[in-house]
């Protein structure tokens, strides 16, 4: 399980114990400030960092941190279920905004950034700390029906070859992403690029190469 800091402790038993049933707006711009505090915070010093630097960041008090979390787990689970969420939530918009090749291409690309954020948090969501038991069906939830949109929509029309799987290719990502971690700055990126453009081998008709220098 996540071990909470003593000062976690000492600040927690500090805090109202009964929150709002109605978040507010000013609560619901505390939660997201923390999250997206909490995002930096552990991508820099870890999952361990001190919730004080993580409220600071976050410009709240240490009482509204607790009021929103009162486990470090729970902030953890949080930012985890946020950056599901970003990344579900991208597919449909870029499936507006680009065919539908190019639109898958950005979308691995974006997933490569998850896989990134969720190797750094891979010791705690391993913890067995029952915060994080619903992560994994949260996962195929959100992630694995936003993939299948964009894949089934580059098969439609013959940019991709039709026997590619959903599930298969999202765990080649991983996989190039977790091998590629000691290779430098953009490696990873490249690999998953190269992945997406082997995708177009076997299509029904020859596809234009996504715009790969447009994927921030």
């Amino acid at each position: 399980m996540v071990v909470d800091r003593p000062e976690d402790h000492a600040v927690r038993a500090q805090a109202p114990g009964r929150p709002e049933r109605r978040v507010r707006a000013d609560a619901q711009r505390s939660l997201d400030a923390l999250i997206l505090a909490a995002k930096e915070v552990f991508a820099t010093s870890g999952v361990d960092a001190p919730v004080r630097e993580i409220a600071d960041k976050a410009g709240v008090g240490l009482g509204s941190l607790y009021r929103h979390f009162p486990q470090r787990a729970d902030l953890i689970a949080a930012v985890f279920r946020r950056e599901i969420d970003a990344c579900a939530d991208i597919a449909p918009v870029l499936a507006e905004s680009y065919a539908p090749l190019d639109a898958l291409a950005h979308w691995m690309q974006r997933y490569t950034a998850f896989v990134g954020t969720k190797r750094g948090l891979a010791q705690a969501l391993h913890s067995g700390d029952p915060a994080f038991d619903n992560l994994p069906s949260y996962f195929d939830r959100r992630l694995r029906p936003a993939l299948r949109a964009l894949l089934d929509a580059a098969v439609t029309v013959g940019e991709v070859r039709a026997d590619v799987d959903a599930d298969e290719l999202l765990g080649a990502v991983t996989s190039l992403c977790m091998s590629a971690h000691n290779g430098g700055p953009g490696r990873a990126e490249r690999m998953v690029a190269l992945l997406v453009d082997g995708l177009r081998y076997g299509a029904s008709r020859s596809a234009k190469a996504p715009a790969w220098s447009a994927i921030g």
